[in-house]
């Protein structure tokens, strides 16, 4: 068994479960921090575990195989050992850094050809060469190669595009099959439903992806500029289309509000680099709503940054920090990105203690409120 539902919420869609991997299960609904280079900026593994209790984290195909090679990965015995992370992790496929980062991508039927953004050397990704790379770094659920569509994009593109990208999804189930892990461990693939923002192709997507009966889905190609109506409107039809038995991961998305909205809808995993980034630049989030540390109002405040998410935010004041953030010490990128991943898997493991006492909806309106307050 992958994945176990255990509880529904009467009112929204929202549901709890768990996920099973041979590094360890994972409680759904679930955030899972960047670590994109085989790291979480700043932060450390055992910080990471202990802290912020992260169930899984989330690297890069893309930038792995860049630096430091699929090679030295290989020959550390995979990104668990390389990097001493010994739970879960998933590996997005790259597509969206090819065509966010590279420079003269070119589409082809057998895959996309781009240039590395550090060297400017030339590379090729297939479904095929994306399924081998993620075998190498061994992270415990793959993603298949798809394209990511700009917002907003001509309908005739994004029709083109979402053949393309069941083309590849059909050629990486083949790939993935025909290959062995490396290390032991099972690995899992996901397909990714696209289609931009346009409504019969995601429900086009959707039921494609849905046929191929994989262990779990992923919805790609959402917040990348669009309003977040449109974000919820997609969600929620894909989230009605997509197996109830299988876990459901919203790539990329996003603020707080995103997540519980998601949740409600019925998704079950998320990423985003927002909070580890935006604490480097000194937004701060909280259960009582967001705080620019850098001003002046906090320069004498010497409550704790938030004393209910764990002994980082409760062991230094809100002043201390404003000073490292100002005087762009490196204790304070790290204390503002453990906080706030620790907020964010705090707010994950709310809803689901709420999802499991029937009060998710009741709940989510009332913190909706408070997290969305600017102090």
């Amino acid at each position: 068994m992958f994945f176990k539902l255990t509880h529904r919420s009467s009112k929204t869609n929202a549901r709890s479960g768990k996920i099973f991997t041979d590094r360890g299960s994972i409680s759904t609904p679930t955030f899972m921090p960047v670590g994109t280079l085989g790291t979480v900026k700043g932060v450390h593994q055992h910080e990471l575990e202990n802290d912020i209790q992260a169930e899984i984290i989330l690297s890069n195909t893309y930038h792995l195989y860049l630096r430091p090679g699929v090679d030295v990965i290989n020959s550390a015995g995979g990104l668990h050992k390389f990097m001493n992370w010994n739970k879960p992790i998933l590996t997005d496929s790259g597509g969206y850094q090819v065509f966010s980062l590279s420079k003269n991508v070119k589409i082809m039927d057998e895959g996309v050809q781009f240039y590395s953004h550090i060297d400017g050397s030339k590379h090729l990704f297939t479904p095929e060469s994306v399924v081998q790379i993620q075998r190498k770094i061994g992270s415990d659920i793959c993603m298949v190669l798809d394209e990511c569509l700009k917002y907003p994009c001509e309908y005739s593109y994004a029709s083109q595009s979402l053949n393309l990208t069941h083309n590849w999804l059909e050629r990486s189930i083949e790939e993935f099959n025909k290959t062995e892990i490396l290390y032991d461990k099972k690995q899992f693939l996901f397909p990714i439903v696209q289609g931009s923002t346009f409504k019969d192709l995601r429900t086009k997507s959707a039921e494609y992806v849905s046929n191929k009966n994989m262990v779990g889905n992923a919805i790609g190609g959402l917040s990348v500029g669009e309003p977040k109506e449109i974000i919820y409107e997609n969600v929620d039809l894909v989230c009605n289309i997509l197996p109830k038995d299988k876990p459901r991961y919203l790539m990329g998305v996003g603020t707080p509000e995103n997540i519980l909205e998601c949740i409600s809808m019925g998704v079950d995993m998320f990423d985003c680099v927002m909070p580890s980034r935006n604490g480097r630049n000194g937004m701060l989030f909280t259960k009582n709503g967001t705080i620019n540390i850098k001003n002046k109002k906090w320069d004498k405040d010497f409550s704790s940054i938030d004393e209910d998410m764990g002994s980082v935010s409760s062991n230094y004041s809100k002043s201390y920090l404003r000073h490292l953030i100002l005087n762009k010490e490196m204790l304070g990128a790290q204390i503002a990105s453990i906080h706030n991943l620790s907020f964010y898997i705090w707010l994950a493991k709310e809803a689901r203690k709420h999802i499991v006492s029937d009060t998710f909806h009741t709940w989510k309106c009332e913190i909706k409120k408070r997290i969305n307050n600017r102090l």
